[in-house]
């Protein structure tokens, strides 16, 4: 049986198990484009607010699926240990880099072009996904955000592999992930409805969230 009937079942779930900050004005940062969603009704849920921490996975040569490492909008970058195994040397990754920081600098000005980013700076933060197969796009997130310093940092996904989880733990100062199977396969296989997320919507979203943050 699929563990979640949706990103916002899940999200309801991952907000009861968080409640401890509700009313903390957490900051909540969502991973795009699937967590967006997720994380707006974990932020609204959790009295805190929303925005978004970009990165991209680094894709493995000839299998787009399997990420090898991840980068952040810095730059800073993640190489897994299956990295050189599923071969990703050293120039592939450089490249493989490049794009992606690419596609990162177009999502930024597109997703918050009116406004600079949540800043993290002394506050409790909880970075979201919707779940963790490699882990590297989340240690990438974590990293990014830890750099900037935020008084306490939390990882909080519906389901990752049990391997992901402690590949993660040490970036973070807790990780709340409800499942973790040993069976674990693809995070698709742990919700009855998994759409994709298109840009437009993510956009929408924070739009949204901006509006209702502006001043009257």
């Amino acid at each position: 049986m699929r563990a979640f009937a949706s990103r916002l079942d899940a999200a309801r779930r991952l907000a009861k198990a968080l409640r401890i900050y509700r009313g903390r004005n957490p900051l909540v940062l969502a991973i795009p484009r699937g967590a967006v969603e997720m994380g707006t009704a974990l932020a609204h849920e959790l009295e805190g607010e929303i925005d978004v921490v970009l990165v991209k996975k680094l894709r493995a040569p000839g299998s787009p699926e399997l990420a090898v490492g991840a980068v952040d909008e810095t730059g800073w970058t993640y190489v897994a240990p299956h990295a050189a195994m599923a071969g990703a040397d050293a120039v592939y990754l450089a490249k493989e880099k490049a794009v992606e920081l690419e596609l990162l600098r177009e999502r930024r000005a597109r997703y918050t072009p009116a406004r600079a980013p949540a800043d993290p700076a002394g506050r409790i933060v909880i970075v979201v996904d919707d779940g963790i197969a490699t882990g590297a796009s989340m240690i990438a997130a974590l990293h990014s955000v830890r750099a900037r310093k935020p008084a306490r940092l939390i990882c909080a996904v519906p389901v990752a592999s049990p391997e992901s989880r402690e590949q993660v733990r040490p970036y973070a100062d807790e990780v709340v992930c409800l499942e973790a199977p040993e069976d674990f396969g693809a995070v698709s296989e742990f919700y009855r409805e998994f759409r994709q997320v298109e840009d437009d919507e993510v956009v929408a979203l924070l739009a949204r969230q901006g509006r209702r943050k502006a001043p009257a």
